[in-house]
């Protein structure tokens, strides 16, 4: 498949884009500063600002699928949305964020515990979530990792879920890049989460 990464230079996105690579499809890895894309066979770097609307439309023309990793503090879903569907690109998926998920039954976000200081980002992130639940003409899915998403190992070894946090016997929420990025791909390849949220950690 030919798939166009959205700010394919960051921690996630450059993952996405080698596993994409990896498993021999086309990409395209679009960010301001395309030199930094990860360098490998069938990977195509691209200057790009999601803020350049029409520019970003073109360079997102004639791919199978969009994946956007890109801060929603710095992206309104307005914005961004609005460009996937001018682009003609139907399947559309976004890393997501934690915050949205439940523990308890209630969302990481209403907690009195949630740290002030990721509140702008992670409150971009459930808006962003909440402008894909009404949209109906894409094919989006919305992939959320664990609370802790940090790390470079590559195990293959994961759990998905859907609204409700993932945690691990120890209690600990986490999931690396590279694993996250295993369990988007493979949404990619064999979709399962059409017009949803899922989420992955170990």
């Amino acid at each position: 498949m030919k798939v166009a990464v959205v700010g394919g230079t960051g921690r996630a996105g450059s993952q996405i884009v080698e596993e994409l690579a990896r498993r021999g499809h086309q990409v395209t890895a679009i960010a301001r500063h395309p030199e930094k894309a990860p360098k490998a066979a069938g990977v195509t770097a691209k200057a790009g600002d999601i803020h350049d609307g029409k520019a970003m439309a073109d360079a997102l023309k004639g791919h199978d699928v969009v994946v956007s990793a890109l801060r929603f503090s710095d992206a309104p879903a307005a914005e961004v949305i609005g460009v996937v569907k001018a682009s003609g690109v139907k399947r559309y998926l976004v890393v997501g964020g934690a915050a949205s998920l439940k523990a308890g039954g209630q969302r990481l976000f209403d907690s009195p515990h949630f740290p002030e200081a990721y509140k702008p980002e992670a409150g971009a992130g459930i808006a962003f979530l909440d402008a894909l639940k009404a949209e109906s003409d894409l094919d989006w899915t919305f992939v959320s990792p664990s609370m802790i998403f940090d790390g470079s190992e590559r195990t293959g070894k994961f759990r998905t879920g859907g609204d409700d946090l993932l945690t691990a016997e120890d209690g600990k929420s986490s999931i690396s890049f590279p694993d996250f990025a295993i369990a988007l791909v493979d949404e990619i390849e064999s979709p399962k989460h059409s017009r949803k949220r899922f989420t992955v950690g170990y």
